[in-house]
């Protein structure tokens, strides 16, 4: 019987031991805390801005094992803004995006190298019907305690895309884009 007792007593402290699993986060995009921007040389002359409007997706954070965080994110290509009507409808046609056919944007993460502030995160980016793995520069903004209970953590991201690669115009060229990310832990 004590054989036993301690048996148990030894597997429940191997148990309570082992590392707390990865936070999960919402990201707040209906809060306004998140946002895709990319900027797109526009003939050499400027460049056009823009961002997404409407996305949403989740993360998990490790800061013991930050090789076990991951994300997912999914955009609505539809909801593509420049600040200008008449280019975003265009932007949105059949020479461009061809938001009628390829109606979302998804990413998902594969692995994370890095430490628990900074990294590359490593994943999938499925766009106008082209899935390609890509390698996003991250680096965290902060964590903490919010004025409404709950807790966040911000993360910061970029990547360059060649339009090309994606089925679009290679005259395009690179495709700045950067992602700012705030999570609420669930």
């Amino acid at each position: 019987m004590l054989r036993n007792l301690l048996c148990i007593m030894f597997v429940t402290t191997l148990l309570l031991s082992q590392a707390a699993p990865a936070d999960e986060y919402m990201i707040d995009s209906q809060g306004q805390h998140a946002f895709i921007t990319f900027k797109v040389n526009h003939l050499n002359f400027s460049y056009i801005i823009g961002h997404f409007n409407r996305f949403e997706g989740n993360f998990t954070y490790d800061a013991e094992q930050p090789e076990n965080s991951s994300a997912k994110v999914e955009i609505e290509a539809n909801s593509l803004d420049t600040n200008h009507a008449e280019r975003n409808k265009h932007l949105k046609g059949e020479d461009y995006l061809d938001v009628a056919q390829y109606p979302n944007i998804s990413f998902a993460s594969s692995s994370f190298e890095g430490d628990s502030k900074s990294g590359v995160l490593h994943g999938n980016l499925s766009f106008h019907g082209i899935t390609k793995a890509i390698a996003i520069n991250i680096h965290q903004i902060g964590e903490g305690d919010d004025p409404w209970g709950g807790y966040r953590n911000g993360f910061q991201g970029n990547i360059t895309l060649s339009a090309g690669d994606f089925g679009l115009a290679a005259w395009i060229g690179d495709v700045e884009v950067e992602l700012i990310v705030e999570g609420i832990r669930q």
